[in-house]
């Protein structure tokens, strides 16, 4: 009964970090199925997010560090969504006055939410990391990954070399979370692999619901392909390993205005 009662609680705090995604797939559904007035469901979907974020920050739900961390991803998602668009690797089929070269504005908080989930996650479930990369060597690779995105296009392409990497570099790597009181433990290779299956589900959603549309998706709907499991999993793993670092430097600041004002 107290292995069934943790993960209730596992999942319950799950589901509190997931509030922002799940505020856009409601979005995306509810605009779906009914057609809102005066403006396009774009510039709907933009307006939700734009509120939802300003929601979370005024109630507390997440920080204004949190805040800055989500405004860079959805910088990091943008650009790559223009790029991707361009490429003709996914389109925007509808029309909207908040797009930019065929991309919505609203595309870059599927990826903020993405952060938002480990932001609230590593807060709620109190994350540690158990020997953890050095820094010269988490952000080439975060780097490397991300610019992989671009380079295939144009180059081979080097994902799974990639993916054996992350497995070397991270093979002894541990994330430590906290339950109740009671601490669990998870090789940090396994959590990147389960947060992309899950997104990969989700990205099904949302191309069902209309956010946006594969190639083969133009004529009627189907499932997205599984090999984007490990796009997923590579854009993951980019997220984790900023939010990583983000979450050391700032703890490392912490540590040291301790210190001093301990002196």
């Amino acid at each position: 009964m107290r292995s069934l009662k943790q993960l209730l609680r596992f999942g319950r705090e799950q589901a509190l970090s997931c509030l922002f995604p799940v505020v856009i797939f409601a979005s995306l559904a509810l605009t779906q199925l009914i057609a809102l007035p005066f403006l396009p469901r774009y510039d709907w979907l933009l307006i939700i997010c734009l509120l939802m974020q300003w929601l979370m920050v005024r109630s507390g739900l997440e920080t204004r560090d949190e805040l800055k961390v989500i405004t860079l991803f959805h910088l990091i998602g943008l650009a790559l969504e223009l790029f991707k668009v361009h490429m003709g690797s996914w389109s925007y089929p509808e029309d909207g006055y908040s797009k930019i070269f065929g991309v919505p504005f609203y595309s870059g908080f599927m990826y903020a939410s993405v952060a938002s989930y480990l932001c609230q996650a590593w807060r709620r479930l109190k994350i540690e990391l158990v020997k953890w990369p050095p820094f010269l060597i988490v952000v080439p690779l975060a780097v490397s990954i991300y610019l992989n995105f671009f380079t295939h296009h144009f180059w081979m392409d080097v994902r799974w070399g990639l993916s054996v990497l992350v497995i070397f570099v991270f093979w002894k790597s541990w994330v430590i979370y906290e339950i109740d009181g009671s601490r669990y433990c998870m090789p940090i290779a396994l959590s990147f692999v389960l947060i992309g299956f899950f997104i990969w589900i989700a990205e099904n959603i949302a191309t069902f619901f209309g956010a946006w549309e594969y190639p083969n998706q133009t004529d009627a709907w189907s499932l997205v392909h599984l090999g984007k499991v490990s796009s997923w999993l590579l854009l993951v793993i980019v997220s984790f390993l900023i939010v990583a670092t983000l979450k050391q430097v700032k703890g490392k600041n912490s540590t040291k205005v301790d210190t001093s004002r301990s002196l």
